[in-house]
């Protein structure tokens, strides 16, 4: 217990000079940008005077040094500043997007552990038959379909527009109605799960095959336990070890992706606020909802490591 809380703190620790690192590429980035704020909001008409005066209440009239120690200590306090096109509070306009974008992602994630699930364990119990080509077929055609397609052929096949007996886009409240919720995110859900899932399944299928290879396994054959039992309690729980990893990383590719499968559906999204800050050349708006972003991917790799280790005891002397 002693060390692995010393592997969390060890964790922690460094965690804080990634994140500094992330907020100050970002903020360099979104800085040094060609775009100007002031004439974006302002329009090109604005006259010097006007300018300078929205630089200077903005802050933007300082040296980059100086704005980036406001920006960071404004950040120290959950305050990430004002919307330059709207005048809002930028932290009030992510509270109300980030819920749908992880609620989209956490739908996704749930289908696209279902599908690798399905996809590897058949492959892997039917290795070289069959089953397993017809599992890799569909692994390797699930990974090849951009998720953007899908969603477009999604909406095409499956929705009301096309035809079909599910609502297209827009968002409803899980508070308002659990069955308009589900309805309403399935089809995005389905569009990031997909190639996700197929991806995964591929990692599963292999660990699988190396668990179900090892001695133990058919030790406890031989003793005479039903497969199934040998499968579901030792091989699957040690096999899901990597796959778990693997799924810390494709979260993050799953909020990057809901960025285009939001704007496709009109989700009230992170994806839809970034395309907004990205039509208004809104650098305030786009640098808060970047940093969210990558802050989250970096705290949900945290986590998984962490669970990955809890899980795996004999990794923990390495660290």
């Amino acid at each position: 217990m002693d060390a692995f809380l010393g592997i969390i703190l060890r964790r922690l620790s460094a965690l804080i000079p990634l994140m500094l690192g992330i907020i100050l590429f970002i903020f360099l980035i979104m800085a040094l940008s060609p775009n100007d704020a002031a004439l974006s909001v302002l329009g090109e008409q604005a006259t010097a005077e006007q300018v300078a005066a929205f630089n200077q209440a903005n802050g933007l009239d300082q040296p980059l040094l100086v704005r980036y120690t406001d920006y960071l200590w404004a950040l120290l306090h959950g305050d990430l500043g004002q919307t330059y096109s709207l005048s809002a509070p930028i932290s009030g306009i992510i509270s109300a997007a980030l819920p749908v974008t992880l609620q989209l992602t956490a739908l996704g994630v749930a289908l696209a552990v279902v599908l690798a699930l399905a996809l590897g364990i058949t492959g892997a119990l039917y290795r070289d038959r069959w089953p397993d080509q017809v599992t890799r077929l569909l692994s390797m055609a699930g990974i090849s379909i951009p998720s953007f397609w899908l969603a477009i052929l999604l909406i095409q096949q499956l929705s009301t527009i096309g035809g079909g007996p599910l609502p297209s886009g827009h968002y409803v409240a899980p508070s308002e109605s659990a069955t308009g919720w589900f309805q309403h995110l399935i089809l995005p859900a389905l569009a990031l799960a997909v190639p996700t899932g197929c991806a995964l399944a591929r990692v599963v299928r292999t660990s699988m095959v190396e668990e179900l290879d090892r001695d133990y396994v058919r030790t406890a054959v031989g003793a005479g336990l039903p497969p199934i039992v040998v499968v579901g309690r030792n091989v699957l729980r040690n096999a899901l070890l990597t796959p778990l990893t693997v799924l810390g990383l494709q979260v993050g590719y799953l909020i990057g992706g809901a960025v285009i499968i939001e704007t496709i559906f009109t989700l009230p999204g992170m994806g839809t606020q970034i395309m907004s800050a990205v039509q208004q050349n809104d650098i305030g708006l786009a640098r808060g909802v970047v940093i969210t972003i990558a802050l989250g991917f970096v705290v949900v790799n945290l986590v998984v490591d962490l669970l990955y280790l809890a899980a795996n005891p004999r990794l923990r002397g390495a660290h």
